[in-house]
């Protein structure tokens, strides 16, 4: 170990909670900011579109999710190598795992492309679409796959550039097209009545101006220089980086496919209830997207924390590893706290900001919101103790805790309960799932606690 690295590196040295606010708000930014390309849709969708363009969003969802999931592979891996190799004091080394990541990247952004527009049709069928959705749906979906390359790069270069130290400008490159789309959005929507091509054409453009900072920003790193030879794959880098970036990415893998399982659920056991099939999945459309602002917070406090604890470990300073998670968790309890009152207490308000719908609309929302988000406030336990463990180089037990919410508990829990109690099953699959995840985690946590170097 090179000690006198250690000591000049401040995520060695600087107290950590300081470290954890300077490194987790600039993530929570980029992660509200990534949350808001799709609410800002929603919003301008719900009110110009209505309840079809909602439920059409919601159909595309699952794409949006294995963008984010090969963002995280190669990003958080990719970030979680780097600052594991600069804590043990190699430099060298270091900058191959940035340089090998950010092509892959945007290479499988373009695979993902392709494929999409290839199969655009028959995948929309696949992700559960009704006929009356199926054309908004292709619309939506078929021009925000042109941004696929560059949301991916921006999402997993936003890991890399906060592993470099630089968290804000991380969080510039999200937040400056977040605020071009917005503004696009409103452009396109709601003054040119493009509808749902406006609302993908705004995402897209936003999208590449994002991606076009991110390339700058890394191409002028500041702890390392990032040359040619960096960016020619190496097996070895890639295995390295993908091992450390497989329990974020199977966390989202599993989300995709619960999303799958559940927008034909949702239209299946609709059809059958008093809601009919599109009412459900455009109220759970939207009901996710705004649990994504809660989970943005969360996962923004853990990707913050990554550096921290990735560093500290590779440099065996285990009281601050401990001291940094404990702190974060705190956070995470706060915030969750908060979101399940607000999801009790005012889910009628929250729905109606995405526009007005029917009564047995807003009913359904109501119902999803108080049921299915029950155990909100435990929710923070699962996505902060899963990255804690990828960042001190233990991918195994942070990818097995990423599956146990969404594939080990709730995935069965969607096929059977509905089968005994029909649409509500749904939705009482998903407190029982949380609280079965975040006593998992706990137990996994203290477990780890105990062991010699955190004693």
């Amino acid at each position: 170990m090179n000690t006198q690295t250690t000591n000049e590196n401040p995520l060695g040295s600087q107290p950590v909670k300081k470290l954890l606010m300077q490194f987790a708000i600039p993530s929570i930014v980029a992660m509200l900011v990534s949350s808001l390309y799709n609410i800002v849709d929603q919003f301008f969708i719900g009110r110009n579109v209505g309840e079809l363009g909602n439920a059409a969003t919601n159909i595309s969802f699952p794409l949006s999710i294995s963008c984010i999931a090969i963002a995280l592979l190669f990003g958080i891996g990719g970030a979680s190598a780097f600052n594991l190799a600069m804590g043990k004091g190699e430099k060298e080394k270091a900058v191959y795992y940035i340089g090998n990541s950010a092509v892959m990247l945007f290479g499988c952004g373009v695979i993902l492309t392709t494929i999409t527009l290839l199969f655009l049709e028959p995948l929309l069928h696949f992700f559960g679409s009704p006929d009356n959705v199926l054309s908004y749906a292709k619309t939506y979906t078929g021009i925000v796959a042109i941004g696929f390359p560059f949301l991916i790069l921006t999402t997993g270069s936003g890991h890399l550039i906060r592993a470099d130290g630089r968290p804000k400008i991380s969080m510039i490159c999200n937040l400056t097209g977040a605020v071009i789309n917005t503004i696009l959005d409103a452009l396109f929507v709601s003054v040119l009545q493009m509808g749902m091509a406006g609302a993908a054409i705004a995402t897209v453009i936003g999208q590449v101006i994002s991606a076009g900072l991110v390339i700058w920003f890394l191409s002028h790193c500041k702890t390392v220089t990032i040359r040619k030879e960096h960016l020619r794959i190496s097996r070895s880098i890639i295995a390295r980086v993908s091992s450390l970036g497989t329990a974020p990415c199977s966390n989202q893998l599993a989300m995709m496919i619960v999303q799958i399982i559940m927008n034909k659920s949702l239209k299946y056991y609709g059809s059958l209830s008093i809601y009919g099939e599109a009412i459900p999945i455009a109220c759970a459309g939207i009901i996710t997207k705004v649990n994504q602002v809660f989970l943005s917070l969360i996962i923004g406090i853990s990707q913050g924390l990554q550096p921290i604890t990735s560093y500290n470990y590779g440099a065996e300073k285990y009281k601050r590893v401990k001291s940094a998670y404990l702190f974060a968790s705190t956070c995470g309890f706060v915030i969750a706290l908060i979101a399940f009152l607000l999801f009790q207490f005012v889910p009628r308000q929250i729905i109606s900001i995405f526009g007005n719908g029917s009564e047995s609309y807003f009913q359904f929302s109501i119902s999803y919101f108080r049921i299915f988000l029950f155990f909100t406030f435990i929710n923070f336990m699962q996505p902060i103790t899963s990255n804690f463990f990828t960042s001190i180089g233990k991918p195994k037990k942070g990818t097995f805790l990423s599956l146990t919410r969404q594939i080990l508990f709730l995935l069965p829990l969607l096929i059977i309960l509905p089968l005994f109690m029909g649409i509500d099953g749904i939705m009482y699959s998903g407190p029982i799932a949380d609280g079965l995840a975040g006593v998992v985690a706990i137990f996994m946590v203290w477990n780890e606690f105990r062991t010699r170097p955190f004693r």
